[in-house]
């Protein structure tokens, strides 16, 4: 077998069983925790046109503002058919209301934010969790919340080959299709640096604790024979730990399971050593049978009669005719 020959799937079909029963470590394990009181919930927007409407209530605030102060330029006041005021100059009454119409259309627009299909936005204020958005269209959102996307759609991973062992220490390489999706955003991102990360880590760790539990070749066999259950073991460890911070994992199947390049070769010898080995005792009790019955046919016919000797000479010959009879086809 070259390096990195897949050991799936060797007893599907040839109607073999498996020497030994394998099954799902129950061993408990300390169950990750986090902040119980972390949790999502719906965050506090307003409808876009709301925004639109202050931010343009404050911009035109502002331009009268400026033209009670004095600051527009009289041929742009005389353009656009307004009255120009006689000694209008920027006092604190026309300051204050310049500053506040700005202020106002400044917060109206910097609020809005467009909301995506299957996409979600996790608010926090000075550290605070201020709640989930997953609507869609244009929205008015407090400017001064943090906002951090998150993707909230059905995803897949598939991994590198990861490094594992079997029960006998014989190493492996698996690739590992995983199926998942953020269900709690608050936990998903304020519970943990990185929520992919961590899962991918629990997939490491999970499939080494499956694999540990049982050997991957026995006496020539493949006994990661059922890849389902490995997966739906494996599916079951990953699921429990990524479901603390708010991830749900539907699926984590191996895709691949390969001998390590540094094991391959020393298994496929022991492979061909064992099948020539079993070769050969079939071909020589054929050989013995076919002996067998060619002797005891030309007795009970009465073509010859053999004393003990004889019967042995030609016992032996027709073993050697045989033989290389067989060898040579």
């Amino acid at each position: 077998m070259p390096a990195g020959a897949s050991v799936i799937g060797r007893r599907r079909g040839t109607g073999e069983q498996p020497r030994t029963a394998w099954r799902t470590p129950v061993t408990p394990r300390p169950v990750p925790v986090v902040d119980p009181d972390l949790a999502e919930y719906p965050a506090r927007v307003l409808p876009g046109a709301v925004g639109a409407l202050a931010g343009g209530a404050g911009v035109a605030g502002s331009a009268v503002a400026a033209w009670w102060a004095g600051l527009v330029p009289p041929e742009a006041v005389q353009a656009m058919g307004l009255p120009v005021l006689a000694g209008a100059e920027p006092g604190i009454p026309q300051l204050a209301s310049l500053v506040g119409a700005a202020v106002v259309g400044l917060f109206g627009f910097a609020g809005l934010s467009r909301g995506r299909t299957e996409r979600g936005w996790v608010l926090d204020l000075f550290g605070r969790y201020r709640g989930t958005i997953r609507r869609t269209g244009l929205m008015w959102v407090n400017p001064f919340l943090m906002r951090r996307r998150i993707d909230v759609r059905l995803r897949h991973w598939r991994s590198e080959p990861m490094a594992a062992v079997d029960a006998n220490g014989v190493s492996l390489r698996v690739v590992v299709l995983v199926v998942w999706r953020v269900e709690d955003t608050a936990r998903a991102v304020l519970g943990v640096e990185d929520h992919e990360r961590y899962l991918q880590e629990c997939v490491e760790a999970g499939l080494s604790r499956v694999l540990g539990q049982l050997p991957a070749d026995m006496a020539g066999v493949s006994a990661a024979k059922d890849v389902e259950a490995v997966g739906d073991a494996l599916t079951r460890i990953v699921a429990a730990d990524a479901a603390a911070i708010g991830l749900e994992v539907f699926s984590a199947q191996p895709a691949q399971i390969e001998y390590a390049p540094e094991v391959a070769p020393g298994i496929q010898r022991r492979r061909i050593a064992a099948l020539d080995a079993k070769y050969r005792d079939r071909f020589l009790s054929s050989v013995v049978d076919s002996v067998e019955d060619t002797v005891t046919q030309l007795t009970t016919r009465g073509l010859i009669e053999l004393d003990e000797f004889e019967r042995k000479a030609l016992v032996k010959d027709l073993t050697v005719a045989f033989y290389t009879g067989h060898g040579d086809r």
